[in-house]
C-alpha cells in the first residue's frame, strides 16, 4: 500500500543536481532556462499558471501579497530563510496534492488502498 507513496517521494524529495548547479555563488542564472522552474518552486505548479495569465500589474499586486505571507516576523523583509520555509511549504503542497492525484489512478477498486495487484494493473496493465 505504501509502495506508490514511497516511491513518489522519494522521486520528489530526491536532489536535483543541474538545478543545483545554478544555485553556486557567482553561478551565473539564466532566465531563459530557469525561470519556469523557479516561476514555480516559489508558486507551485497551478498558482504559477494562474500568474502566468496575469497583467503585470494584476500579477504584482499579488505577489505583493505573496511576500507579506512569506514574511514571518513581519519586518518588512524576506530572509533566506524565510524563503526557504516558504519553498518547501509550496513543495509540499505540491508532493501531497500529486499523491492525491496518482491514488486515484492506482486505486482502481475505491477502497482507498492500494493493494499490489492494483498497482502492477495501474502500472504495467498495458505490458500484462
Amino acid at each position: 500500500v505504501l509502495l506508490p507513496a514511497l516511491l513518489l517521494a522519494a522521486g520528489a524529495l530526491g536532489k536535483p543536481t543541474a538545478r543545483q548547479e545554478r544555485a553556486r555563488p557567482g553561478a551565473q542564472h539564466e532566465d531563459r532556462t530557469g525561470f519556469q522552474y523557479d516561476h514555480e518552486a516559489f508558486l507551485g505548479k497551478e498558482e504559477a499558471r494562474s500568474f502566468d495569465q496575469l497583467s503585470p500589474e494584476e500579477s504584482r499586486e499579488r505577489l505583493g501579497k505573496i511576500v507579506d505571507r512569506i514574511d514571518d516576523n513581519k519586518d518588512g523583509y524576506l530572509t533566506t530563510e524565510e524563503l526557504k520555509t516558504w519553498i518547501k511549504r509550496v513543495q509540499k503542497r505540491y508532493i501531497y496534492e500529486n499523491m492525491a492525484k496518482v491514488w486515484k489512478d492506482y486505486d482502481l477498486n475505491k477502497d482507498n488502498k492500494i493493494a499490489w495487484e492494483e498497482y502492477k494493473q495501474a502500472t504495467y496493465g498495458y505490458y500484462l
